[in-house]
């Protein structure tokens, strides 16, 4: 997780739909340390993200940023396209 100085959290993820129009699914992978065991595990949660231009596709590893609520879902908008999927 990165922060830019506007505070706002910003993540690297993976768009697994965009069946919606300006909007994507993107699954943010998240790997943290367990408490007790120390072993190290691997989360995934999958947040709506506004997409203007309509330039992701399935498969596209794009950043992320925290914004406003855009509707009941999405509260993330896409920054830029890290990698185009293949």
């Amino acid at each position: 997780m990165e922060q830019q100085r506007s505070g706002r959290k910003v993540f690297t993820g993976t768009v697994v739909s965009d069946r919606m129009q300006k909007t994507v699914v993107v699954s943010v992978e998240r790997i943290f340390r367990h408490p007790n065991y120390s072993k190290l595990l691997r989360r995934r949660t999958k947040v709506k993200a506004h997409d203007e231009e309509q330039k992701c596709r399935v498969g596209d590893k794009v950043k992320i940023m925290e914004t406003r609520p855009l509707s009941r879902d999405k509260r993330w908008r896409i920054i830029e396209v890290v990698q185009k999927a293949v």
